[in-house]
């Protein structure tokens, strides 16, 4: 998604859910600012599912958050340092957890994995809409 247009913001950080509810407002402010309103909420609910996966699910809570937008939506990577994949299960909705992937993965337009040497880049999109191209 390296288009002509190209916005973003990256952050370092390591994650710790008192710290989740100041990433979801720099997101919001972040989409907000490049005119992706619409995008606000279940950004941030798939924000807030890809960090705490990085605080649950791997040796080190630290990673690196990157939002990116351009004329064909809105990308965002979370970089962490495990080679665990992310797994979409069915959700036990009588459980307290289990059902975040399955969520986010019901959410954006397209999700995906890449391996990296460090890690992985676990990676979201949201198509840009008719209106949304258009701003």
């Amino acid at each position: 998604m390296a288009e002509t247009g190209t916005q973003q913001y990256r952050h370092e950080l390591t994650v710790h859910p008192q710290a989740l509810g100041r990433i979801r407002r720099i997101v919001a402010a972040y989409l907000r600012y490049w005119g992706r309103d619409e995008l606000v909420r279940p950004a941030a609910m798939c924000v807030t599912e890809l960090l705490t996966n990085v605080h649950r699910h791997t040796g080190s809570a630290a990673c690196v958050l990157l939002l990116q937008t351009s004329p064909s939506g809105v990308r965002i990577v979370v970089s962490d340092e495990s080679q665990a994949l992310p797994v979409v299960r069915e959700p036990d909705w009588f459980a307290e957890s289990g059902r975040g992937m399955f969520l986010l993965s019901s959410t954006v337009d397209a999700w995906g994995v890449d391996p990296t040497r460090e890690g992985k880049d676990v990676w979201i999109e949201f198509r840009a809409s008719v209106e949304g191209a258009a701003a």
